[in-house]
């Protein structure tokens, strides 16, 4: 499943903070890279991080709100907004994942049964996505996060399934190209690849997932039901994906043992 672009759907409470933050900024004279810059007691955090918060796309953190409230000399009057609009305030399920997946400063992903879509070659993803052009430049346009300019691009993990390797997607060709772009990706995305052991008593047996890591350390989540993905930030949900997520990780294979095996299976299989 493609993650859509919601037209319209932010989060009234968020969106209010965000315009609020925003007059903040204005009444100071800062451009959003100014303040931008400043953040994290000088370390920084990118301008479309604050543009996320002003449009209302992201939740920042009390931390980030005290600091901002600081900086910005509102005499507590942006962390009361925080405690009355954010403090309580989560993304509902319909909340659209792409900018967090734009914007993430780390990416963790779990794949039980499909190559995830930001390691998917146009034709795989064609296949899944039943020849619609339009649903596959669209996935293809979300890999551009592996070279984005405006920020160093996330550190990306991705576990894959072994099973993931023999569930044939389109035809043998199709398979081929898919291997030889995953054997490729630890070294020309700089991503972390790893082989998951193929076995059924673990908790990642129940669905795909993938955490984001953003700038402010906040982690939001993002799986898939037949009908639709869902986004969450909840405390409790977050633990159950993380409990998941380390019993997967016991079973994945060091990088340089995982691209053998996809070596093994592309030869023994696809070929």
């Amino acid at each position: 499943m493609t993650p859509q672009r919601l037209k319209g759907k932010v989060s009234p409470s968020l969106l209010h903070f965000g315009r609020r933050f925003r007059r903040f900024r204005e009444a100071k004279g800062w451009s959003q890279d100014n303040l931008a810059c400043r953040a994290r007691n000088g370390q920084g955090v990118t301008p479309q991080y604050i543009g996320a918060v002003e449009t209302g796309r992201t939740r920042c953190t009390l931390e980030f709100a005290q600091e901002m409230d600081g900086l910005l000399e509102v005499n507590g009057e942006l962390l009361a907004l925080w405690e009355d609009l954010v403090k309580d305030a989560t993304f509902p399920t319909w909340y659209e994942w792409l900018p967090i997946e734009e914007t993430a400063e780390e990416l963790t992903s779990w794949s039980l049964s499909l190559v995830h879509g930001l390691l998917q070659t146009p034709r795989y993803a064609e296949v899944l996505l039943y020849g619609d052009k339009e649903k596959v430049e669209e996935r293809m346009a979300r890999q551009r996060v592996f070279t984005r300019k405006e920020s160093s691009p996330p550190g990306c993990t991705f576990l894959i399934d072994e099973g993931v390797l023999q569930r044939e997607v389109g035809d043998p060709e199709v398979m081929r190209e898919q291997f030889d772009h995953l054997l490729a990706a630890p070294r020309t995305l700089g991503v972390a690849l790893h082989i998951v052991k193929m076995r059924g008593d673990h908790l990642g047996n129940v669905s795909s997932f993938t955490i984001a890591t953003m700038e402010d350390r906040r982690e939001v989540a993002y799986f898939e039901s037949p009908a639709r993905g869902f986004t969450i930030e909840e405390y409790d949900e977050l633990g159950a994906l993380h409990r998941a997520l380390r019993e997967v990780r016991s079973l994945a294979l060091p990088v340089d043992q995982s691209l053998d095996v996809i070596r093994k299976v592309r030869a023994e299989r696809w070929t």
